[in-house]
């Protein structure tokens, strides 16, 4: 069955143009990760919108309801909240570790996202050892939220460094045990 049309004629029209090839194909490389990204997107808002709701519900009182329809904006007023705050930072701070410590905690996820395939054949970097690569990276993430507690010169925001760096890899373990045991399952096979 052939479609033909006037918005498929377009497309094809589109297409064959010489000098926007490369942008068409940038373009359908970045529909699946736009996709995906968005989708993860609404699921989180969906999700912290239900979580305030059912938690005001359980405690009795009324939940967000005046950012949109039903509060359902108040997850992204909280975020521009947080984005325009002042960075306070402590008086007898270690300089370096105290801002250092967040970009490596966040640049290592980031980059842990270059061996996720984002569809058919679009992965960032196709490695053999994605899945150990992906370990990798991802458990940097602690210590930068060490540093980052240390930096403040505060034996509180230490505690609480050390705490989630704790929380942190002990959900790291399990995980790399699992990745270890299924790949070794798989190649017994």
């Amino acid at each position: 069955m052939i479609i033909d049309t006037p918005e498929v004629q377009d497309i094809d029209s589109f297409s064959r143009l010489k000098f926007l090839k490369g942008v068409y194909g940038i373009i359908w490389l970045l529909i699946p990760i736009l996709t995906l990204v968005l989708g993860i997107t609404i699921g989180v808002l969906v999700i912290v919108w239900l979580e305030r709701e059912i938690s005001a519900g359980i405690q009795q009182r009324i939940g967000p309801e005046y950012a949109g329809p039903l509060g359902v904006f108040q997850a992204l007023a909280d975020g521009t909240e947080l984005l325009f705050k002042e960075n306070l930072f402590p008086s007898r701070r270690d300089t370096r570790l105290f801002s250092i410590g967040p970009s490596i905690a966040v640049i290592s996820i980031l980059v842990s996202y270059l061996v996720v395939p984002f569809g058919y054949r679009l992965v960032l970097a196709d490695l053999n050892i994605g899945v150990f690569l992906w370990i990798a990276i991802s458990s940097i993430a602690p210590i930068g939220l060490l540093m980052s507690g240390y930096g403040s010169n505060n034996k509180y925001s230490f505690l609480g460094g050390l705490r989630v760096a704790a929380q942190s890899i002990s959900y790291e373990i399990p995980l790399t045990y699992l990745c270890v045991l299924s790949i070794s399952l798989r190649a017994i096979r």
